[in-house]
């Protein structure tokens, strides 16, 4: 008399991520969306053949503060005069 054994359940293959990427539609929407709400996307191709598309918004310019776009626009104009600090070697932060 043969007797039932339960099989295991298989075990899932753990999804990863191959390739990630911003992209944005161009005036007709065109990255294959239909009714795109937003034109700005974060795309994650993932090992199971499945995207995952992320909408970003950009930062509206009053959301700025004042005085960070004051910053910047002296920081435009010394570099555009040409006065800027040397290089800085990044490398040397960097953790092994």
């Amino acid at each position: 008399m043969p007797t039932a054994t339960i099989k295991p359940p298989k075990k899932r293959k753990e999804v990863t991520v191959l390739q990630d990427y911003d992209v944005s539609a161009d005036t007709k929407n065109r990255i294959s969306l239909r009714g795109a709400k937003v034109k700005y996307f974060h795309v994650k191709v993932l090992s199971d053949g499945g995207y995952l598309l992320q909408p970003r918004m950009l930062v509206p310019l009053d959301a700025i503060p004042a005085r960070t776009l004051k910053m910047l626009d002296r920081s435009v104009a010394q570099l555009k005069r040409g006065r800027a600090s040397a290089p800085i070697d990044l490398p040397h932060f960097l953790k092994d």
